[in-house]
């Protein structure tokens, strides 16, 4: 498995944190929550007005193999930041200092001062991070916060901790329609199917939605919690189980089949959202479910494939250690400063739970028509996962497209042009992929 495919897959599987500030320090930096919402603020603007870059920017700070995603926006001369993963949501900056391009801010946390000092250049900000005397280079683009760009309508469901969006793409003329819940793969990942961690768009499964309405079937897809349009909806990463994901996905389910537009109600998981959407699939009672790039066996199995290509030996074995005290539902005290990013203590409640499902086992309990996609170029999910998740429902149908990596899009196994359609909005789904998948839904009497 090559570097960059583990950046993707395992890094990004796993929910993001701040990492390499220090011992402690990344718990210091999570555990002051119950003022981040209100903070006391002293902040200030000097020589201009903030007017010019007013609004929400979204990016990350990058910090070696685990980028962070923050949010920040400006208002008048303030400005807040939220970090989706540590559960802080609009916590006022202490200052914010714009002179010409020069763009200057800080904030103070858990008794530190962290700064963010950096240029404006068209719709982009780029400049050092400092906490704790360690730098690294963040970036923010602009968001556009004019959702009506879409061709899709917004729907909203209610949730026991607030309301979830998605958006709703509904084919041209009378309905009622077949509707399928499109769920989008691990870390920071849109609903159109975007890394906020990647320089670009790649608008994969946009792009699913909108050619499932040309067949006559609508869809719903959203931002998980913590993520876009949902991010307020996003907790600590001490307090997330894989569970929540689950639930989001199930009740998504139960919504569409409560509204009398939508004549049957099924499921596309992507990558992680396979997982996702089987489990919700049985737990909610869709009628039919389509995995696309979803893993074929336990996540251990996955993580541990690819750190043996970058952990050496003694680091590779405290990593099976940790994985089995883990899957027992024990958590891991101590353990080497190299496996930190993976293994902090606050992210081992997630993965916990997350070990507790099996993909193969929960495809073959599903009672429904199910279609196995997979591409042979992809360099996160191997087609043999497709194969494991065929063999587990041997009922189920299988689709292996020749040439489509795992943004679904063509492409060699070379890493380079590989890894250049994740940020090319401009290439089309690879072919054969929506034409399997019309080809099944009508098969399977989703789709008259």
């Amino acid at each position: 498995m090559k570097k960059t495919s583990v950046y993707i897959c395992v890094l990004l599987a796993t929910l993001l944190i701040l990492a390499g500030c220090g011992k402690g320090k990344t718990d210091e930096f999570a555990g002051n929550q119950q003022n981040s919402q209100n903070p006391p603020s002293s902040q200030s603007s000097e020589s201009e007005s903030l007017e010019s870059i007013a609004g929400t920017w979204e990016g990350s700070i990058k910090i070696p193999n685990q980028p962070l995603l923050i949010i920040v926006k400006f208002e008048g001369s303030k400005g807040t930041i939220s970090i989706p993963a540590q559960g802080v949501n609009d916590y006022s900056l202490s200052s914010v200092k714009l002179s010409d391009s020069d763009l200057f801010f800080d904030m103070s946390i858990g008794g530190q001062k962290i700064t963010f000092d950096g240029k404006v250049e068209l719709e982009k900000i780029e400049g050092t991070f400092k906490q704790n005397g360690q730098t690294f280079p963040f970036e923010l683009s602009r968001k556009n916060e004019d959702v009506a760009t879409d061709k899709g309508d917004m729907v909203q469901m209610e949730l026991a901790n607030g309301t979830m969006l998605g958006q709703l793409e509904l084919p041209e003329g009378d309905g009622p329609f077949p509707l399928m819940i499109i769920i989008a793969g691990s870390g920071p990942t849109d609903r159109d199917g975007n890394s906020l961690l990647m320089p670009g768009k790649n608008n994969s499964l946009k792009m699913v939605a909108e050619q499932l309405a040309a067949e006559g079937v609508a869809s719903i897809r959203y931002d998980k919690r913590g993520i876009g349009n949902n991010a307020g909806l996003g907790g600590k990463e001490e307090d997330t189980a894989f569970k929540d994901f689950v639930d989001d996905a199930a009740s998504w389910i139960a919504f569409a089949k409560q509204d009398n537009r939508f004549s049957k109600v099924g499921v596309i998981g992507h990558s992680e959202g396979s997982l996702v959407g089987m489990a919700a699939a049985r737990q909610a009672g869709a009628d039919v479910y389509v995995s696309i790039a979803g893993a074929g066996r336990p996540i251990d199995q996955v993580l541990l494939e690819q750190l043996e290509a970058q952990l050496p030996a003694n680091l590779l074995k405290e990593s099976k250690d940790i994985m089995e005290q883990l899957k027992q539902g024990k958590q891991v005290d101590t353990f080497s400063a190299e496996l930190q990013s993976l293994f902090r203590k606050s992210v081992q409640p997630y993965m916990i739970s997350w070990l507790q499902y099996d993909p193969a086992q929960l495809l073959s309990e599903l009672d429904i028509p199910v279609l196995v996609i997979n591409g042979t170029t992809d360099l996160q999910v191997p087609v043999k996962d497709a194969e494991l998740l065929h063999e587990a429902k041997k009922e189920s149908k299988l689709l292996i497209i020749d040439g489509m990596n795992h943004v679904l899009k063509e492409s060699s196994d070379e890493q380079a042009e590989n890894m250049a359609t994740y940020t090319n909005p401009d290439l089309p789904l690879a072919e054969g992929l929506m034409d399997g998948m019309a080809g099944f839904l009508k098969e399977a009497g989703i789709v008259q």
